[in-house]
C-alpha cells in the first residue's frame, strides 16, 4: 500500500487525468441509465399473450400434418401440454371478398381453450360471434347455411391464391371468444373439429402448435427447437414474452453501456501504457528492493493498488455525480425517480475487470525487472 501510493504521490497529473476520464464517462452513463430506466414504461408494450398458458409457439408449413406434429412436440422433454391449429382465412368471394374471417381447426381440448362452447364433438363446427378479430364483419351473415366461403380468395395486385371453396355446414353451432389466452387477443370466425374438416381445405391451413412448458428443465427452448427442425426444416419456433420494448430504446441502451465500457477500458490500456514505463524507469530500484529481501507478492500487490486506487475513487466520484445528474433528469421529465442499480453495478464490475486485466498484464515484465541482472551498471 505504502509502495502504491508514495508512487501515485510522485506522478499524480497521471493518477488524476485517469479519476477524471472516469468520473465525466461513467458519470454520464449512469445518468442516462437513470434516465433510460426511469422512461421504460413508456417504450414497453403488453403483446397480449399469456404467458401462463403458453410459452412457445412453432408455426408449421402448410405441409406438414398438424397432429403428427403435436404428437412429436408432446414427447418432447419440458412440454408439459400442446395446443393445435390449423388457421386459414376465408372470404365471402374468390376474389377482393369484402368480408372475410378466421378458420380455426382444431380438436376439442384445444378448442375450448380459444372459445367457450356449450358442448363440444368431433365433427362439430362453431361460428364465434362478437369477437374483436371480426371487428366490422358480419359473421352470422356469413355461418348462413349451404353458403359458400373461399379459403385463401385472391386479391388485385397480388398472385393468385388457392381460392378454396367451402360450403358451410347446416348445423353450424354457436360459441362465445375467450379474451387473451392462447389467441393473443379473442379468437373469431369458425372453429372446425377435425372430422368436419374437407380434405380439399387442407392445401390452405397452415398449423401453429402452442407448447406450455415446464421451464425447470434445462435447455427446454433448445429441446422445442431441435424437435421442430425435425419435424420440418421450415418449422419456425418462437419464444412467448408477456411484454415487449422497442428495438431502437434497447439499442441506444445498449450502446451507452457499450460507450461507457469502451472508455473504460481505453483508460485501462493508457493505465497499462504508463505503469510498464514507470516499471522500466524503476528497474534498479526493483531489483534493490529484491536483493534487500522484499517479497515478490508485495511488489505484485503494489502493483494491484496502484491500478484499483485511481480506478475505484473515479467509479465513486462517477456514482455520486451520476446518481445526482439522473435524479435531476427523471425530476425535469416528470418521472418518479428511481435508481438503476444494475447499471451503477455493471459500471462497478467492469472496472474491477479493467483493474484485474491491468494488474495481471503489469506481472510478466515486472517479475523479469526483479532479477538481479537489474543491478548490472555500466
Amino acid at each position: 500500500w505504502q509502495l502504491a501510493v508514495r508512487r501515485l504521490q510522485l506522478s499524480s497529473g497521471t493518477a488524476a487525468r485517469m479519476v477524471n476520464g472516469i468520473a465525466v464517462a461513467v458519470a454520464g452513463a449512469i445518468a442516462l441509465q437513470m434516465l433510460f430506466a426511469g422512461v421504460d414504461d413508456d417504450y414497453t408494450e403488453s403483446t397480449g399473450k399469456d404467458v401462463t398458458q403458453a410459452q412457445m409457439e412453432v408455426a408449421l408449413p402448410s405441409e406438414v400434418p398438424v397432429p403428427a406434429a403435436a404428437t412429436k412436440f408432446r414427447e418432447t422433454e419440458g412440454v408439459d401440454a400442446v395446443f393445435s391449429y390449423s388457421e386459414g382465412y376465408a372470404g365471402d368471394r374468390r376474389r377482393n371478398p369484402e368480408d372475410s374471417t378466421m378458420l380455426t381447426v382444431g380438436d376439442c381440448a384445444s378448442l375450448r381453450e380459444i372459445a367457450t362452447q356449450s358442448s363440444c364433438r368431433d365433427g362439430d363446427v362453431f361460428a364465434v360471434r362478437g369477437a374483436e378479430w371480426d371487428a366490422g364483419v358480419d359473421v352470422p351473415a356469413m355461418a348462413e347455411d349451404r353458403r359458400t366461403l373461399y379459403l385463401d380468395p385472391s386479391f388485385d395486385g397480388s398472385p393468385k391464391s388457392l381460392e378454396l371453396p367451402w360450403e358451410v355446414p347446416a348445423d353450424v353451432k354457436e360459441a362465445a371468444p375467450r379474451t387473451g389466452l392462447l389467441a393473443g387477443t379473442d379468437r373469431g370466425g369458425f372453429l372446425i373439429t377435425p372430422k368436419a374438416l374437407p380434405p380439399s381445405l387442407a392445401p390452405g391451413l397452415e398449423g401453429h402448435a402452442y407448447l406450455r412448458l415446464d421451464e425447470s428443465v434445462p435447455d427446454v427452448h433448445e429441446r422445442v427447437r431441435n424437435t421442430a427442425a425435425a419435424v420440418n426444416p421450415l418449422a419456425y419456433p418462437m419464444v412467448w414474452s408477456a411484454t415487449e420494448r422497442s428495438g431502437r430504446f434497447d439499442a441506444i441502451r445498449t450502446g451507452l453501456f457499450v460507450g461507457a465500457a469502451c472508455v473504460l477500458g481505453l483508460i485501462g490500456a493508457s493505465l497499462l501504457v504508463s505503469q510498464l514505463e514507470q516499471l522500466r524507469e524503476r528497474r534498479k530500484l526493483l531489483s534493490s528492493l529484491v536483493a534487500f529481501g522484499t517479497r515478490r507478492r508485495t511488489l505484485s500487490l503494489s502493483v494491484l493498488w496502484q491500478t484499483a486506487i485511481p480506478i475505484t475513487l473515479g467509479l465513486v466520484l462517477a456514482s455520486v455525480v451520476g446518481l445526482t445528474l439522473g435524479t435531476v433528469l427523471l425530476k425535469m421529465t416528470g418521472t418518479p425517480v428511481s435508481v438503476d442499480w444494475i447499471g451503477v453495478l455493471a459500471m462497478a464490475g467492469i472496472g474491477a475487470a479493467v483493474v484485474l486485466l491491468v494488474t495481471l498484464a503489469s506481472l510478466p515484465p515486472l517479475l523479469r525487472l526483479m532479477r538481479p541482472e537489474g543491478l548490472r551498471t555500466e
